[in-house]
């Protein structure tokens, strides 16, 4: 059916089946197409070889955790992914965000606020399609030794690439952008992860910001590049 094939389309990777249950029925109810995986290596299976618009992904699954389904589809795909998980340990949101996924919620989540966070990630991967295809070739932003060249997603330090992750390029991008003027949590996430107002968890933000900062800076308790102003936010001079 033609507006069945316009929908935005969701895989589920989640092993609960009530949860799984309860996520396909809020996505249905907020007119996405879904499909629900019950283990690591099914969700991996339909994430490559299907055609999602975005990924939801528990990380406590049997055959294959979600760490590593998450590593194995960002080798090969830019399809946004949310984590959502019971895990609530600062080290596994670390790890999850730096294999490449772009967020990260923790169980029990409200509804409302996942389903922004789906909203807003979709919108957001369909905006840079659009706009990487209108990037100048010439588009190179160069801050001191420190050069961000849009158009071939890179980013060099002393003439040596950093391998930076999708979210950790979008946000030195976004600031490089604006140097000089500090951003707040809260700003960030509506800048860069496309959340329309506040919702909820900014750990996200600190996570990313300090793992990008562990790979721009020389010494991180001296940083020459991204910058904190205590209590307000991050900038970048």
């Amino acid at each position: 059916m033609p507006e069945q094939e316009k929908k935005k389309r969701v895989l589920v990777v989640e092993d609960e089946k009530n949860i799984a249950m309860l996520l396909a029925y809020n996505l249905m109810q907020a007119g996405y197409a879904y499909e629900v995986a019950n283990d690591g290596e099914e969700g991996l299976r339909k994430a490559l070889t299907g055609t999602f618009d975005l990924i939801l992904l528990d990380l406590m699954l049997p055959k294959m955790d979600g760490f590593e389904v998450c590593r194995r589809i960002r080798k090969k795909l830019s399809t946004p992914i949310i984590i959502a998980t019971a895990r609530v340990e600062e080290v596994d949101k670390v790890m999850g965000l730096d294999i490449g996924a772009d967020d990260y919620v923790t169980k029990p989540f409200p509804m409302n606020e996942l389903m922004a966070r789906i909203k807003a990630n979709i919108r957001r991967s369909s905006n840079e399609m659009v706009n990487a295809a209108a990037e100048s070739e010439n588009d190179v932003i160069t801050i001191r030794s420190l050069v961000i060249d849009t158009a071939k997603y890179q980013v060099t330090r002393d003439d040596e690439p950093l391998e930076l992750t999708k979210k950790e390029y979008e946000l030195l991008c976004f600031m490089a952008k604006n140097q000089g003027t500090i951003y707040s949590r809260e700003q960030l996430l509506e800048e860069v992860w496309g959340y329309e107002g506040f919702y909820g968890d900014t750990s996200s933000v600190d996570v990313t910001v300090s793992r990008l900062r562990s790979k721009l800076e020389h010494d991180t308790s001296k940083p020459e590049y991204l910058f904190t102003k205590r209590g307000v936010g991050y900038y970048i001079k």
